[in-house]
Parts: C-alpha cells; structure tokens; sequence
C-alpha cells in the first residue's frame, strides 16, 4: 500500500471526469486516446461564461490554490492526461451547476481530428527541506579567500623566480667558464705554448714538407759609397722572423758566370742582378730589394718614434772634440741621427763584422717599433717618399714589414751572420746553420723553368779545374755556384744528388763535364745547390 498522501485536487473525485483509452498510434509513434462518456452521469455542460476553452484574466480573482504537482500526480495515477489542463489553466466553480438533462452520446470523433498527447516525463519527486543538509561553499570574493589564494600565488611566483635566478646563474657560470677557457687555449696556441700544436703561424713539430718563407734582400748604402747588405726572412710556416747579415766579401757570381764579391755586385749589377745572385748562391727566392740609403733609414727612426737598443761602443762625432754621438750602455734610446751612426760606424783596425751586426741591431729596433698592421706599415713607408725598386711596391713592403713587426714584437726574431770562408765561400757551418735552417737552400725544389743550381769543390789538385767546369756548366744552362776547394785531393770525380727529383739532372750534368756514369750517387748535396760535384783528377781540364 502506497502511504504516500496527494495534495487534495477537486477533480479527482469528479464522477464525471473524463476517461481516455488508447486507440491507436499516429505517424509519430504516439498513442492516440478516445474519451469515454461515464455511464453514470452524462457529460456536464458548461456556460459559455465559463470560457472552459478560453482565458479570463479577472477570473484569477476568485481562482483557488492550485498545485500542479498534485494534478500531474492525480493524472498519472488515473492514466489520462488533461490535454486541455496542460495547455491553459481552467478555474475551479466555487459550486456545481445545476445539471441539466442527459443527452445521447455525441458521435465518435474521427481519429484524424483526435489531438495527440504528448509524452509526459514522470514528475520528480518532492523533499523536504529538513531532508538536506546544506554545506556552505566558500565564497572566492571573501578576503580570507584572497589572502591566501595572493599567499599561494606569491610563494609560487617566487619559488619560479628562484629556480629561473638559479638556471641563469649556471648557464652564466657555464658560458664565463667557457669563454675563460677558450680565451686561455686561444692565447697558448697564439703563443705557440700548446705542445704539439702549432701556434698562429707555427707550424707543428712534426710537420712534414718544406717552410714558406718571404725574403727581402735591404741594401744601406752610405753617402759615401759603402754598403751593407742583410735578408730579412719571414717564415710564415714556424712563425719566426730572422734578419741575416751578409758579408761583402760573400762571393756570388756574375751574369756571365765569373766570380765577384757582395759588394762589388751592389755597386755594378745593381739590384736586380744582385738579388738572382744571392738567390744562386745561398738556394733560396728572393722576391724584392730595398734600397735604404741613411737619409732614409733616418727618417724612419724618426717616423717610428726612436729605437732602444744596447749599445755597444761609443760613436764619436765627426766634430773633434765633441761629445759622442752614441753612448755605449744598455737600452739607449738613439734617435734617426743616432741610428744612422750607429748603424754605419766602423772603428780603424775593427773587422767588418763588427759594423754589420750594428747594422742589424738598428734594423731590427725599427721592427720592433713599426707597426704590425700593414695598412699602417704601408703609410709609413709612403710617407718615407722614397724610390723603391720595381720588384718591392709599397703595398708589398708595407704587408712584409707588418708581420716582421708581429715576431719582432712576439720575441719571434733573431739576428745572425752568414758565416763565409776568407776566400768568400760558404763554409760548411753556414750550409747547415743558415742557409739549410734558415734560407730553407735546396729544401725546397726550385721553381718551374728556373736553372738547376750546380756546386762546384776543387779537388783535383789545379786551380783552372774551377773555371774549366763553370765554363762548362753555364754553356750547358746551370747555375753556377763556387762552392771552394776541398782539403784534400781525390782521383775520382763525383756528382751527388739529395732528391730523387734530380737524379736526371744529376745525370746529365755529369755527361756535360764530361764525367762517366758512375760518378752519380745519391747522397748530400750542397745546401745552396741542386746537384753538387767534387771535381777529381779524373777530370780533364781545358
């Protein structure tokens, strides 16, 4: 038994109410009904004031209580709906009317004029309040609320701040770490400090195949004729810079293959025919020449700024009873005057080493002051407004003495002296030392077309075997070079050869003076020639 109590509705005991039945289905699939007259009493009329169909806006006045829950209710109980109930509200008769006399039942309505009813959605049952219990959200625009969501934002925020701070502060200390160690492996290798690793412009300890080099022959020629004469060596390969001081009495050779000195060659062959035989002799390109004479030289002391050099004599001025023009002592600042003094002084009874080595201390103050760029190298030496040889441009000049000013300033440089032998030729120390080591000599093979350079040592026990064999091999198209007379006599001619590369010429060049096949060998040939011959007496002089 259902205990559940219904809100009172006057319509639920009406003897009259209407009873639907299903009949049938519309196209929509919705159940058609079909009212049923109760049998007991016939269907109640109504006044047309009534308004059963209509709405009567002052009839709310005297409308009761109505419950819509109770009707929906009392309807699915019955198991009809009310379309009419549904779509407006019909006001309750304070009273029954009078009914009025039993009419016959109307015809059945047609079912295609039957209204369809729509579905009714079961109603929702009702609760109590008391039957609740209510929890009181929390209101966000409370200010406890605020507070502590600002509190959770802020700590939040600042725990990101935190660890943002802290990976800045890594990836700085990382990048300053780096660029510390790179800074320091940069300057090491710049240095030439790493082991085993070449430094700018070094190259490394095991490095294999011949040094590039730029020579520049410099001739200082004085006001009164002498010269002096030195190759400034830049070695790109090793990063070294080398001023080599040639004696006058080095003994070079001639267009036509006769023998002079230095210094004679300066002062007739001029540059040109200069530089090819110095090339000759000591095995290695010279690719310019300047001519420096003192007026020069002392400008550019003056344009550098002075030079500091260790002295090491007085000079006496030319005045007598001056004061000397230099003073002998360490680190002497020496102006473009004092330079050029200097430079060009020679005491009575003194050897000419002694004036050649002042001459490349002084040469080698100017490369420490120039400047190592070689845009501002070559405006100096614009500015010196000289004369230069065509094989030397100012441009050339400038970018040679840039990078000779680089080792200078890197303590790269060295001064030294081409040892010669009383008669003018190379001796053996200066084959090795200076001209293999430093000049590269026939290191490096020479270049395409040029003449093969040809040495020639008298063993033969006669002097015009000399001059039998430079006639020989210049007529042939060699190179001459007089490489001395040998200690002791040999009775058989020999032709070495140091590269396999000049096995051939090695060949031929004994077939032109005349010697047999057998006296080519490998073994060690000059440092300033190609192919080296030890004339015997087996040799036929002419």
């Amino acid at each position: 038994m259902n205990d559940r109590q219904y809100p009172y509705d006057p319509y639920a005991q009406d003897p009259y109410a209407q009873q639907l039945e299903i009949i049938g289905y519309d196209a929509y699939g919705q159940p058609v009904y079909q009212q049923q007259q109760s049998q007991e009493q016939p269907p109640q009329q109504y006044d047309a004031q009534q308004q059963p169909y209509g709405y009567d806006p002052y009839a709310q006045q005297q409308q009761p209580s109505y419950d819509p829950y109770a009707q929906q209710q009392q309807q699915q109980q019955y198991g009809y709906v009310d379309t009419a109930q549904q779509q407006q509200w019909i006001p309750q008769q304070a009273a029954p009317a009078p009914q009025p006399e039993p009419e016959p039942a109307p015809e059945p309505v047609p079912v295609s004029a039957r209204v369809p009813v729509p579905e009714q959605r079961r109603p929702e049952p009702e609760y109590a309040t008391e039957q609740f219990s209510f929890v009181e959200e929390p209101d966000e625009n409370s200010e406890d609320v605020i507070d502590w969501l600002k509190f959770t934002e802020s700590r939040t925020e600042r725990r990101e701040e935190a660890r943002r701070r802290g990976r800045n502060r890594v990836v700085s200390l990382v990048v300053a770490l780096t660029l510390v160690v790179a800074g320091g492996v940069g300057y090491l290798w710049y240095a030439g400090l790493l082991p085993g690793v070449a430094g700018k412009g070094d190259a490394p300890a095991n490095a294999s195949g011949p040094d590039k080099r730029d020579v520049i022959a410099v001739h200082l020629h004085t006001r009164q004729g002498a010269t002096s004469t030195a190759l400034l060596v830049d070695n790109t390969t090793t990063g070294q810079g080398t001023t080599v001081l040639l004696p006058n009495s080095l003994s070079v050779a001639n267009d036509d293959g006769t023998t002079t000195t230095l210094a004679k060659s300066v002062d007739d062959d001029g540059s040109t025919g200069t530089r090819e035989a110095i090339g000759s002799v000591l095995g290695t390109k010279i690719s310019g020449t300047w001519r420096l004479d003192t007026p020069y030289l002392e400008n550019l002391v003056e344009l550098v700024g002075n030079i500091d050099i260790d002295t090491d004599t007085d000079v006496p001025d030319t005045k007598k009873g001056a004061t000397p023009v230099v003073r002998q002592g360490k680190e002497q600042t020496l102006s473009g005057r004092m330079a050029v003094a200097y430079a060009t002084y020679r005491a009575p009874g003194e050897a000419e080493d002694k004036q050649l080595q002042r001459f490349g201390q002084v040469m080698q103050g100017v490369l420490k002051k120039i400047s190592d760029d070689p845009q501002a190298a070559t405006t100096t030496v614009r500015t010196l407004a000289q004369i230069l040889d065509p094989s030397l441009p100012e441009k050339d000049l400038g970018a040679s003495l840039a990078k000779l000013a680089e080792h200078a300033k890197r303590g790269k440089y060295k001064t030294v002296q081409l040892p010669v032998q009383p008669d003018g030729k190379l001796s053996d120390s200066a084959a090795g030392s200076v001209v293999k080591d430093i000049l590269g000599g026939s290191a490096s093979s020479p270049e395409q077309g040029a003449a093969v350079r040809v040495g020639v040592k008298n063993a033969h026990g006669n002097t015009d075997a000399t001059e039998t064999a430079r006639i020989a091999l210049i007529t042939g198209g060699y190179a001459f070079v007089d490489t001395g007379k040998a200690t002791a006599v040999v009775t058989s001619s020999q032709v070495s050869y140091g590269d396999a590369a000049q096995k051939a010429e090695a060949q031929e060049v004994a077939k032109t003076l005349g010697l047999p096949a057998e006296a080519v060998r490998k073994g060690k040939a000059a440092a300033n020639a190609d192919v080296t011959v030890v004339l015997g007496q087996d040799f036929e002089v002419k």
